[in-house]
């Protein structure tokens, strides 16, 4: 375990944030099974590290009671599902980046994921690739503009700059602002999350793999 490692693992206990570290991903989805209840009712926000982790599988296996955001139709159905969130037993989540300070910042379209770290799920559990974890919020919010919206967008075919340039337009000026960024009707950088020190003490869980996952 390198020392930036230990040192956010350090400060997102200071944070009240349970802090885990895992040598691969398959350490990380035996883990996974230990902290969610048989039974419980599970959901999770879209991630290409819950995929790359093999997690849908895991809820997808009959043991819980799986909110499945692939079922859903229609656009009310899946409004349906966002607010039923709300009341799962646990919601499953990576993060766009973890400081060394021990935040989690994230970055919604919909905000339904950020809705649910923030507030709802009884635990959150959030899984994060080393390549997640920066310095300070703002290598936080460069590596969004950088990395994560621009493949997101890329991924999910949309028409935004991000996604034709691989940066968001935002840094093309001189001091770009947090939320500045393109008005495509498209864009996936709307709702902003830093989640500091909690009040509810181990609710949300970070568990830290040593390998590079998603965006």
């Amino acid at each position: 375990m390198t020392e930036n490692i230990e040192l956010t693992m350090k400060m997102l206990e200071k944070n009240n944030m349970k802090p885990y570290f895992c040598e691969t991903k398959g350490d990380a989805l035996e883990l996974l099974k230990t902290l969610i209840p048989k039974g419980a009712a599970v959901t999770h926000g879209g991630s290409m590290t819950l995929d790359e982790l093999g997690a849908r599988e895991l809820i997808e296996n009959g043991e819980y009671n799986y909110l499945d955001r692939s079922k859903c139709e229609t656009r009310e159905q899946m409004q349906k599902l966002y607010r039923d969130c709300f009341f799962a037993d646990v919601y499953l989540t990576s993060s766009n980046a973890v400081t060394e300070n021990g935040e989690l910042y994230n970055v919604d379209g919909n905000a339904n994921r950020v809705s649910c770290i923030a507030f709802g799920p009884k635990s959150v559990i959030v899984i994060v690739g080393v390549n997640k974890l920066v310095k300070d919020l703002k290598a936080a919010e460069y590596r969004v503009k950088t990395i994560a919206a621009p493949k997101n967008a890329v991924r999910l075919n949309l028409d935004t700059y991000c996604a034709k340039t691989g940066k968001c337009v935002s840094l093309s000026r001189e001091c770009p602002e947090m939320a500045a960024g393109c008005h495509s009707e498209q864009r996936i950088c709307c709702s902003y999350l830093v989640s500091g020190q909690q009040r509810e003490k181990d609710r949300i869980k970070v568990i830290i793999v040593n390998e590079e996952l998603g965006y």
